[in-house]
């Protein structure tokens, strides 16, 4: 049986934050770049308002993966860019698809609202298959410049540095 059957992606609700944070340190915690603070980052962006969406993958009634998109800033003042991550899928289910179901989504949502692009720290094999650019040019300097990627959604990667909310820092 296909373990992706009945996957649904939809915003997240007040009921599922606690299963938000639960995937997430799962997620995390075996990959040796986490910092381990993926699933307090979330919760600290929801609390200052930074959290611009919050998706979640559910299979039958159990969240089972999140994506988080914040905004982002450039030192040129351009706006429109957001930073995508955490985005988490249960260790089960990873290598599936469902965190590709998760981005697709949240370009679609960026899409739908005209959004420039949007950037990341990850793994550049993984997502430069969803449209990522690495782009060490751009990234904030507090960031692994290796591991800094751009989407953008308008064709165009103003030239200097993003900056991610000041959460990320917290």
């Amino acid at each position: 049986m296909n373990q992706l059957t009945n996957i649904q992606i939809r915003p997240e609700e007040l009921r599922d934050h606690g299963a938000i944070y639960d995937v997430t340190k799962r997620a995390f915690a075996p990959m040796p770049y986490a910092g381990g603070n993926e699933q307090d980052l979330i919760n600290i962006l929801r609390k200052v308002g930074a959290l611009s969406l919050s998706l979640v993958a559910e299979q039958h009634g159990k969240v089972v993966g999140h994506v988080a998109l914040s905004p982002v800033a450039h030192e040129s003042g351009v706006e429109g860019w957001f930073g995508l991550g955490p985005i988490s899928v249960e260790p089960a289910l990873q290598r599936m698809g469902v965190g590709g179901m998760l981005i697709q989504e949240a370009k679609s949502w960026m899409n739908a609202r005209k959004a420039r692009g949007c950037v990341l720290v990850g793994n550049t094999k993984y997502y430069s298959r969803h449209g990522f650019i690495p782009s060490a040019a751009n990234a904030p300097e507090k960031e692994p410049a290796e591991y800094f990627m751009v989407l953008p959604l308008d064709n165009t990667i103003p030239a200097g540095r993003f900056s991610f909310h000041p959460a990320f820092y917290a």
